[in-house]
């Protein structure tokens, strides 16, 4: 990843031109539920939805947990992304 992501409890977040993007979720049971992924249209178009999306794909491969797209962008990136089928919920 090129940008700065930071991880706390319950979203990655990045800040690119002044303006914040982040991705939310929630974990229960050992899984982590991605529920939105926000990118400021200013922003948009720079591939900052993936990066983000990949860090929280990333983080729960790290640590042990599956994954639940139950945001539609985090959804479509992983059909692109097979490599990381094996996180599915």
């Amino acid at each position: 990843m090129s940008r700065e992501i930071k991880e706390s409890e319950g979203s990655f977040t990045t800040e690119v031109d002044g303006h914040k993007a982040h991705l939310d979720f929630d974990q229960r049971g050992g899984a982590m539920i991605i529920t939105h992924t926000v990118v400021p249209p200013e922003i948009g178009g720079r591939g900052i939805a993936a990066e983000l999306v990949q860090a929280a794909f990333e983080a729960a491969r790290r640590d042990g947990l599956k994954v639940s797209p139950a945001c539609s962008y985090a959804a479509s990136w992983l059909q692109r992304h097979p490599d990381y089928a094996d996180l599915l919920l």
